[in-house]
């Protein structure tokens, strides 16, 4: 069969060429592709980087994708065991959700990963807590940032921060209904920027995709910000860096959770639930995912495309 291959470690370009078949072992089957993304993720396992990568090559890349079954029903999968992932004609897999008809399958496979980054804790939160009254989403303007606002008003949420860079892209996201902060670098200013925007109220969830020195600015804001509303503080991507510095005053000076949220750390019977939630939002049309769509036989042009809407290798 084809599919994109990556030959080595170290963030190489993949290559469309031939690869064995996949092998349907106990409880898996083999489904067609239709559409896969190109998301952080898959970069980061491609080149050996991610804390989840094994470390095989040479490797089929791709985590979740839409595909056919023998029958002909849309499904939403993933769960694809290496060294074959979704970046390929076919796939066995475990997990087949079938798809609500209609939906666009470019969508769910551009929208699902990024949207259930900030998905599964804001649902989380509002399972334990209440829907969250404020959120602040530190990254907002990428491609998971700006889901995240869309998920955070499709729950219902009153007042959504975001915090990034570039005038541009901030502007868009004021489009998406969250009010923009534009941060710099520089600790200091961004946490008086920060401060400035919550105006003496704590958050109740602060979505993190940056962490590293953005999570510092935005903790030297959260300690000095009154009150004895609880802050959950959730950490998602390390764009900016995967160390971050957790001042003693915060943890002591008000009522403050501290998590992670990624596929390591969920409780995956709630993942497959929340997953289908997710699907009819896209279905509904509650948020609209931007994607470009290429062959699969496109895939270095794919990878190598500028940043901008996200690429989705589709066949057929």
């Amino acid at each position: 069969m084809k599919a994109a291959v990556v030959a080595a470690a170290g963030g190489v370009v993949p290559e469309y060429q031939d690869f064995p078949e996949p092998e349907a072992g106990s409880g898996r089957q083999i489904v067609e592709l239709v559409a896969t993304a190109i998301h952080p993720v898959v970069r980061a396992k491609a080149s050996g980087g991610h804390y989840s990568s094994t470390g095989q090559f040479p490797l089929v890349p791709g985590v979740d994708a839409v595909a056919r079954t023998a029958d002909g029903t849309l499904v939403y999968t993933g769960d694809v065991e290496e060294p074959w992932g979704t970046f390929a004609e076919r796939m066995a897999i475990t997990m087949a959700l079938p798809l609500p008809d209609g939906i666009d399958p470019v969508a769910v496979a551009a929208g699902v990963n990024p949207g259930m980054s900030s998905w599964m804790p804001l649902t989380g939160h509002a399972d334990d807590h209440g829907t969250p009254d404020t959120v602040v989403i530190i990254g907002v303007t990428g491609a998971a940032g700006g889901l995240a606002v869309q998920n955070a008003q499709a729950l219902g949420v009153r007042r959504i921060i975001g915090v990034g860079r570039g005038a541009d892209d901030l502007k868009r996201v004021a489009g998406l209904g969250a009010e923009t902060v534009e941060i710099t670098g520089a600790k200091d200013t961004d946490a008086a920027a920060i401060s400035a925007a919550l105006d003496g109220k704590a958050p109740d969830l602060v979505l993190d995709f940056l962490w590293g020195g953005a999570a510092e600015a935005a903790f030297q804001a959260l300690a000095y910000v009154p009150g004895a509303g609880t802050t959950s503080y959730v950490e998602i991507g390390g764009a900016a860096g995967e160390q971050a510095t957790v001042p003693a005053s915060l943890l002591r000076s008000r009522p403050f959770r501290l998590s992670g949220s990624g596929i390591g750390s969920f409780d995956m019977r709630r993942y497959f639930v929340q997953v289908a939630a997710y699907v009819q939002l896209i279905a509904d049309g509650k948020v609209k995912v931007d994607a470009q769509a290429y062959p699969l036989s496109e895939v270095s042009q794919a990878w190598t495309a500028p940043a901008g809407p996200r690429p989705v290798l589709t066949v057929g």
